[in-house]
């Protein structure tokens, strides 16, 4: 199978590729040298990523994996959100679809859901509070129109929960409480927000990995959450990470600077995956964090 990964060498998309490569796939990715060198990538990596493309170099495809975008959810310039992650998604899936690609995952988020109370389902009336979000909804909305006009087009969107796991290091602040914790816990008393109580629904990247690529084999184009289905709160991270290294660092907590547009509770219903695409979470959150402690990458 010949496959387009965009934001290769991104989070998601690293782990994707390389998954990808080592179950004998062809893989081309688009990204950036500024993210991450993929050890052992046979494939061709067009630079500058998904702006800019060698549209000549990608050819025919079987499935293309849409990872890349514009992914700081505090980013408030609408008009560049848009361009990179709706209008640029846009003009890639008809580029491929035209050269006969039938197959598109696309990363999509549950920032969708906005304020509705959680356990979220992809039946919810969407609250997109950013304009992240809301560039998400309009890809949503145009990817299900898009495979409404085509029989043969299969399309498949992932609404991604809080992801964490090997090779988001490079992501500063816009990786996960996870990795920012385990980082500051190697010196001080990590820093929650008050009073730790906040939960987020934490998937391990290897689960998410593997939802795309029975994503890539679903019989009907449908929309699902990727999440585990069950929260984790920022206190309970604390505790799972001194375990995990040994440590026995107290919380020290501080104000929440974006207290009026902060979600403290998100949960997936995963209920309609296991339906549409067979998928079933297989790590929980402790059983990720010691695999991505044996990685190598956590600290």
């Amino acid at each position: 199978m010949r496959c387009l990964v965009t934001g290769g060498t991104g989070f998601v998309g690293s782990n994707l590729t390389l998954a990808l490569q080592e179950q004998g796939n062809e893989v081309i990715i688009t990204g950036h040298e500024s993210e991450q060198v993929l050890p052992g990538f046979k494939g061709k990596c067009l630079y500058p990523g998904l702006l800019g493309i060698d549209w000549e170099a990608i050819g025919k495809i079987d499935v293309l994996f849409h990872q890349a975008a514009i992914n700081g959810t505090r980013v408030n310039d609408e008009k560049e959100i848009m361009r990179a992650n709706l209008e640029s998604s846009i003009q890639l899936f008809k580029y491929v679809m035209a050269h006969g690609c039938k197959k598109i995952v696309y990363a999509s988020s549950t920032a969708i859901y906005g304020n509705n109370p959680a356990p979220y389902r992809e039946s919810d009336s969407p609250d997109p509070q950013t304009p992240y979000a809301r560039a998400k909804k309009l890809l949503d909305d145009f990817s299900m129109e898009l495979a409404a006009g085509d029989a043969d087009l299969t399309i498949v969107g992932l609404r991604y929960c809080n992801i964490f796991g090997p090779r988001e290091n490079h992501k500063g602040t816009r990786a996960t409480m996870v990795y920012q914790f385990a980082q500051q816990m190697q010196k001080a008393n990590p820093k929650l927000f008050k009073f730790g109580d906040q939960k987020r629904d934490y998937i391990y990247v290897k689960d998410v990995v593997k939802a795309n690529i029975l994503a890539s084999k679903a019989k009907e184009s449908c929309i699902v959450n990727c999440g585990s289905g069950k929260a984790t709160s920022f206190n309970q991270i604390v505790e799972h990470l001194n375990l995990v290294l040994g440590l026995n660092r107290k919380p020290e907590y501080i104000e929440n600077p974006f207290e009026d547009a902060y979600q403290n509770y998100t949960e997936c219903d995963m209920s309609l995956a296991k339906e549409k695409i067979g998928f079933v979470p297989e790590y929980s959150f402790e059983k990720g964090l010691m695999d991505y402690y044996h990685s190598g990458f956590l600290i």
